[in-house]
């Protein structure tokens, strides 16, 4: 198999944004992270092109995109103070969406950080 070599990538895992990763892959699989910490390391090499999962899961059986965004949206209607939480694996853009999001069912955000 050919090893393929990424230059400059970016880890988004913790927030700090490393954009010096080197990342070398065999295939669809990632077999090193060079200059990445050992959270981005396990986070590169753990994640794959492989599809694992199916799009959608909801009460434990397969669904599609639409049964799974009506099912959210009934639970969301449903809650008294909805959470969002734990977004920082995700891009700032998706941030962003989630923030105003929480603002329109009247929501609250929180990271990952508090104790």
């Amino acid at each position: 198999m050919n090893l393929h070599v990424v230059p400059h990538a970016t880890c988004t895992f913790c927030g700090c944004v490393c954009d010096d990763i080197e990342l070398h892959a065999e295939g669809d699989t990632i077999v090193k992270a060079k200059n990445a910490c050992s959270l981005g390391e396990s986070w590169f090499r753990n994640h794959t092109a492989e599809r694992h999962y199916p799009d959608a899961l909801v009460d434990g059986r397969e669904a599609t995109l639409d049964e799974a965004v009506e099912a959210a949206a009934e639970y969301l209607h449903a809650a008294n103070l909805p959470l969002v939480y734990g977004l920082s694996n995700v891009t700032c853009e998706a941030q962003r969406e989630s923030v105003a999001l929480a603002e329109m069912i009247g929501g609250v955000v929180d990271s990952h950080t508090s104790l």
